[in-house]
């Protein structure tokens, strides 16, 4: 308990710190207990719902966050919450409207306080462009995890087996995710596929980009043998992308309860420090080593949600589905973790071994 607590006792402070001023929030707005009453209950179904489709994100955190120099271990769970809570859950939103509407942020932000339907209305219709760059990015996050040649330990075999020999094929990733692209575009008015493959292609560019700058960035390190590398301002800039394309779901699902900007920020807020505080936790634990198949169930988790977002452009899939369908994975995959370890101790322990007993030098 008191090393749960080691770990999840910022997320809990933020937490009342966010419920005391939903509370203050809902009797602002004049409607007396029953205001305070139904903003406090939106605010904690937000932050439900975050997490809920988050907790894959956490689990792709932690693969890459224990491969990081401990200074930037540091800077990611400090700076990097900064730009998760202020950054995508207000600024981007705020971005999405001035871009829309031609308008500059201040006066954004006066209609997202003053005019929330028309700030709504705005959001929604930058759907399209958020559910092709979005897709497009965690999709190939969850491609490059299986078209791995290298891959030994696979869980879903038959499937998992293939596409580490197709991985073989130059850009065969990227292959799938241009055709994927373009079949959803099909069923997407001219201009709205317009947008939907532009925006699709600018995803795949961003993640083609954040490789790059990591793969330069392991190539200096090599040479100056600096460790700064793909463990530093690398995986710092992949890490920061990817939490970024995993809260656009949650931003635009976020409407479908409230159109209250404030309200919003302050349940997904809650949410996104709790990805963090597991994130910690699933570093410090030496999870990922313990269950053997942990990693798979999440990039699963991602792909699926990566094609959901793309197939939103077409039809509206609830964010309870998705969140769903991502838990599902990941407690299968923990499932058959369990009865590996069972059936194969040796594993177990070996896993354990290398793991350490705090599983890497994060610090909360």
């Amino acid at each position: 308990m008191q090393t749960f607590l080691a770990h999840y006792k910022g997320s809990f402070l933020f937490t009342f710190v966010a419920l005391a001023l939903s509370v203050w929030l809902g009797f602002a707005q004049g409607d007396g207990v029953s205001g305070m009453l139904s903003v406090l209950w939106i605010v904690v179904v937000l932050s439900i719902l975050e997490i809920s489709l988050s907790f894959d994100n956490a689990v792709v955190n932690a693969t890459v966050l224990r491969d990081m120099d401990e200074k930037w271990q540091r800077r990611f769970l400090t700076w990097g919450i900064a730009i998760a809570v202020f950054g995508m859950r207000i600024v981007f939103p705020l971005a999405i409207v001035a871009i829309a509407a031609s308008i500059g942020p201040i006066e954004a932000l006066n209609l997202s306080l003053n005019d929330p339907e028309t700030y709504e209305a705005l959001v929604s219709d930058a759907h399209i462009g958020i559910a092709g760059f979005g897709g497009a990015f965690l999709t190939m996050v969850g491609l490059k995890f299986f078209f791995d040649a290298d891959k030994e330990v696979h869980w879903i075999s038959v499937i998992e087996r293939f596409l580490a020999k197709v991985s073989n094929i130059d850009a065969a990733a990227i292959a799938v995710l241009v055709l994927a692209l373009y079949l959803i575009s099909l069923a997407l008015p001219d201009a709205e596929a317009l947008t939907f493959l532009a925006s699709g292609m600018l995803g795949l560019l961003t993640y083609i980009v954040v490789e790059a700058i990591g793969t330069l960035l392991d190539m200096a390190d090599n040479n100056a043998a600096s460790g700064a590398a793909r463990s530093g301002l690398g995986g710092f800039l992949y890490l920061e992308v990817l939490d970024a394309s995993f809260s656009f779901d949650g931003v635009i699902g976020a409407f479908a309860l409230t159109n209250n900007m404030l309200i919003i920020a302050l349940g997904l807020s809650i949410g996104a420090m709790f990805v963090r505080s597991m994130t910690i936790h699933l570093v410090r634990a030496g999870t990922l080593s313990q269950y053997r198949y942990l990693e798979h169930g999440a990039f699963w988790a991602i792909i699926v949600l990566g094609a959901i977002m793309l197939a939103s452009a077409v039809v509206h899939i609830p964010e309870t589905i998705t969140g769903l369908i991502g838990a599902t994975l990941i407690g299968l995959s923990l499932l058959w973790s369990i009865r590996h370890a069972r059936k194969h101790p040796e594993d177990a322990a070996e896993a354990n071994a290398e793991a350490g007993p705090s599983g890497g030098p994060v610090s909360s």
